[in-house]
């Protein structure tokens, strides 16, 4: 069985790749190959998938939706020819027969369709939380449009999703999915691929030292954006050790690898920051330093400042979203991941392309009650205090994360259903 696996974005290629393992064990019959329409792929690569076509990276990075000056740059940049090189590639593939499964949103779905081939979609950009609430009912701030138009995929995405060569369709929540599913479309409940390869949650509060906070930072994953938005984050800690001071602050700060941690590092050190002394960082490489930081790995870096410590990696991701209790935050995937483990995330609006307030704000709908949006950096340490004094505003968080982002195991649930309806439609 050939398949073709389309997707537009880091965070897009990951989820793919996280279906791509499960479908390898699932049998051996598969052939498969990829088509990053955004970006070079780096995630299908190391996994040995082989790149068909040509790739490229774009200057936006992706975000070429975010303004007309970002489309500009792209456009200079060979965006056309490449958009037209990669359609071509999906045309060809359809005449030489094989299956497309399109990650993200309506442009892999798009070539999909154009392929000629038959399609599964995976819609990881697109949840009716965006419109609606928990329970279904519309929000407040939902237009007569949006309500007109029935649900968060406008027609045009709908009509793609339920031509005769769609497989099936496979939304991030059970809401989004009903939705769907009363537009005639085949659409399957089967979890968010999101949340798999996290791992499970490895502390809990109940084991931690008395009086310590476990704080998630995340800055995203491009420049320069990345640092301007650790610069404000770094800021918003400031006034959370000032709150928050009678609590030892463990920062846990989750830099992207692609990223270099350099001018991470030395902005810390211009805030007054001071490297932590070699003592603290046993012979096993684990940093403990009075209040179990645990995180394995050779190139981290450990800083303290009055009543905080901070561990700065690049590769203990999962690690650092387990055992935080709560995340600053100015990132999408990260942000939704971290929810999804039942946290609540503070966001603090940026100067983008990414993290705009525009951005910041649809995110808060989407998220819904686990993420608080705080305009400026200075007020994030109130938020968080008052946030630590409501006991049920925690019990809503942990569940309303795991409803609208799901349980793990769906990348696996994916490619099951995906294998079943290739044999069966296609063979």
């Amino acid at each position: 069985m050939k398949l073709l696996v389309l997707s537009n974005g880091h965070g897009e290629d990951v989820i793919a790749v996280s279906i791509i393992k499960q479908l390898q064990l699932v049998t051996d019959n598969w052939e498969i190959w990829a088509l990053p329409i955004v970006g070079k792929g780096y995630a299908y690569t190391k996994l040995q998938i082989p790149i068909i076509g040509k790739v490229e990276q774009m200057p936006s990075g992706g975000f070429v939706y975010m303004s007309k000056e970002h489309l500009w740059q792209d456009i200079q940049g060979g965006l056309i020819n490449l958009t037209l090189e990669q359609i071509q590639t999906v045309r060809q593939w359809g005449k030489e027969g094989g299956s497309i499964l399109a990650v993200g949103d309506i442009v892999p779905l798009l070539f999909a369709w154009l392929s000629g081939s038959y399609y599964a979609f995976v819609g990881t950009a697109k949840s009716e939380y965006y419109l609606r609430d928990i329970t279904g009912k519309w929000l407040p701030q939902t237009s007569w449009l949006e309500r007109k138009l029935g649900s968060v995929y406008l027609p045009w995405e709908r009509w793609l999703m339920n031509r005769d060569r769609t497989l099936a369709v496979y939304p991030r929540d059970i809401l989004t999915t009903e939705i769907l599913q009363q537009h005639g479309i085949k659409a399957y409940n089967l979890g968010n691929p999101m949340m798999d390869d996290l791992g499970e949650v490895a502390i809990s509060t109940e084991t931690k030292p008395p009086n310590h906070l476990y704080l998630l930072l995340l800055p995203g994953s491009r420049m320069p954006e990345a640092l301007r938005n650790w610069q404000t984050i770094l800021t918003a800690v400031s006034e959370v050790r000032a709150v928050l001071s009678e609590y030892q602050l463990v920062l846990l700060a989750a830099i992207a690898p692609g990223l270099e941690i350099k001018p991470f590092q030395e902005y810390l050190l211009a805030q007054g920051w001071n490297v932590a002394s070699p003592e603290t960082i046993n012979i096993n490489n684990h940093i403990n330093i009075n209040d179990h930081i645990n995180i394995n790995e050779h190139n981290k870096l450990v800083l303290k400042q009055h009543n905080a410590t901070l561990c700065l990696t690049q590769n203990a991701y999962s690690e650092c979203l387990q055992k935080s209790d709560v995340a600053i935050a100015m990132t999408g995937t990260g942000t939704e991941q971290f929810v999804g483990l039942g946290k609540p995330a503070f966001i603090i609006p940026g100067e983008g392309p990414q993290f705009t307030y525009n951005f910041a704000e649809a995110q808060n709908r989407l998220l819904g009650c686990s993420v608080t949006l705080v305009e400026t950096p200075q007020q994030v340490g109130e938020a968080i205090e008052s946030w630590l004094n409501n006991p049920q505003q925690w019990q809503e968080t942990r569940h309303n994360g795991t409803t609208r982002m799901g349980n793990p195991g769906a990348a696996q649930k994916i490619a099951l259903h995906l294998t079943d309806i290739v044999k069966s439609v296609c063979f």
